[in-house]
């Protein structure tokens, strides 16, 4: 009889899944928003298999791309150009929708993670 108040719990549980159609996201043209410190940052990027372009405050940034698997991604920076830009940045696709993606990113092998939202451009 317990069981019985815990049945509906259970069910709503299973009924809510997370959508990830990474694949939809690996190449195309988006743009992206991330809050840090309460602060928005906006950057608007184009990327295909292996590169990206990202242009952020005016200034243009290139990265290869090393994919995991569809929702996993490594980025290291073409041309860097202080000790930061040298560090490779690890993004992982956590949800997405038929026109964005929320994610989650760090410097490999560090432990705090970011997150934002990218969205398709129109």
């Amino acid at each position: 009889m317990k069981f019985l108040y815990l049945l509906p719990l259970l069910f709503l549980f299973n009924c809510y899944e997370t959508t990830r159609n990474c694949k939809d996201f690996k190449t195309g043209t988006f743009y992206s928003e991330v809050t840090i410190d309460g602060e928005l940052y906006k950057s608007k990027f184009e990327r295909n298999e292996t590169i990206q372009v990202e242009i952020y405050d005016n200034k243009i940034d290139s990265s290869q791309l090393r994919w995991i698997n569809d929702c996993e991604v490594v980025f290291k920076t073409i041309n860097p150009k202080n000790m930061a830009e040298q560090k490779d940045i690890h993004l992982k696709i956590l949800t997405t929708t038929d026109s964005s993606y929320t994610y989650e990113y760090s410097y490999v092998g560090e432990t705090k993670k970011q997150k934002g939202i990218a969205y398709k451009a129109k």
